[in-house]
């Protein structure tokens, strides 16, 4: 990774931390609007990583910011995908203005032999609307 390449870090808090980093944004090919980023798991007992494609983001930002503007809450999960399903999101809000987001990386198809979860835990309102924030910029940010 470029060292002032655009990246997101999520997670990284609690007893057991892993955390994601969003990084290495591509568009593989040229002004189509599929785009492309690296996600990598890492923890104590955990270092996986996956190529996700998206059709230009797939409204990844947008999802986020979604949440964050019912940060009064909701009933049942919300879930995102990307276009083929490398990259998975479930959220739900949960007592105490707290949204839990379960991130699913999965094994690229046609294979898709294997599957890796972790939950974030964000405080409804700003903190989800400054992880909304982030995510925009780094899929609009300029791709060489």
């Amino acid at each position: 990774m470029i060292e002032d390449s655009p990246a997101v870090r999520v997670g990284d808090s609690g007893s057991r931390p892993v955390h994601l980093l969003f990084s290495e944004l591509a568009k593989p090919f040229g002004d189509d609007p599929t785009l492309d980023f690296l996600v990598k798991a890492r923890g104590q007992w955990v270092s996986i990583e996956t190529l996700v494609r998206t059709w230009d983001g797939d409204g990844l930002d947008t999802f986020l910011s979604s949440l964050a503007e019912d940060f009064r809450g909701w009933e049942g999960a919300r879930a995102w995908r990307s276009l083929e399903r490398d990259l998975t999101i479930s959220a739900e809000h949960r007592p105490g203005g707290y949204v839990h987001l379960t991130w699913g990386i999965h094994d690229r198809p046609p294979s898709e032999e294997w599957h890796f979860e972790t939950t974030t835990v964000h405080a409804a309102g700003e903190e989800m609307r400054n992880l909304a924030a982030e995510f925009h910029t780094f899929l609009t940010s300029t791709v060489e």
